[in-house]
């Protein structure tokens, strides 16, 4: 059964940093596209940022600037980098893995982990 585990949230104050990570297991991780995205109380869940297989990626426009994503497919783990910190960033952050193979779409979730930005 495949997993991803999310650790690294927590309690922040405005403008401090923080760093998620995910460890996947049981899949072919490095041909996997990562993503990962958040959801805060009350809205929908929404991508954060995202890492191709060839380590290209992509964020959305609120985190741009502040937010690293990276990978290591040599220790299966997927990594999210966050500065500067807003209170709008206070969501569950969610990790996942996508992938498109043979006409079929395989999504794993972790099961989050919070992120609490106080003002």
């Amino acid at each position: 059964q495949v997993q991803l585990v999310e650790s690294g949230g927590g309690l922040v104050q405005a403008g401090g940093s923080l760093r998620l990570s995910c460890a996947a297991s049981r899949i072919t991780f490095s041909i996997f596209e990562l993503g990962w995205h958040r959801q805060a109380p009350g809205k929908e869940r929404e991508v954060v940022a995202i890492i191709s297989s060839s380590g290209n990626s992509n964020y959305t426009d609120s985190v741009k600037g502040r937010f690293t994503i990276s990978r290591d497919n040599a220790k299966n783990m997927v990594y999210l980098q966050m500065n500067s910190l807003k209170p709008e960033d206070t969501a569950v952050y969610y990790c996942h893995a996508g992938l498109n193979f043979m006409g079929r779409t395989y999504n794993y979730w972790g099961q989050g982990t919070r992120v609490t930005v106080s003002s």
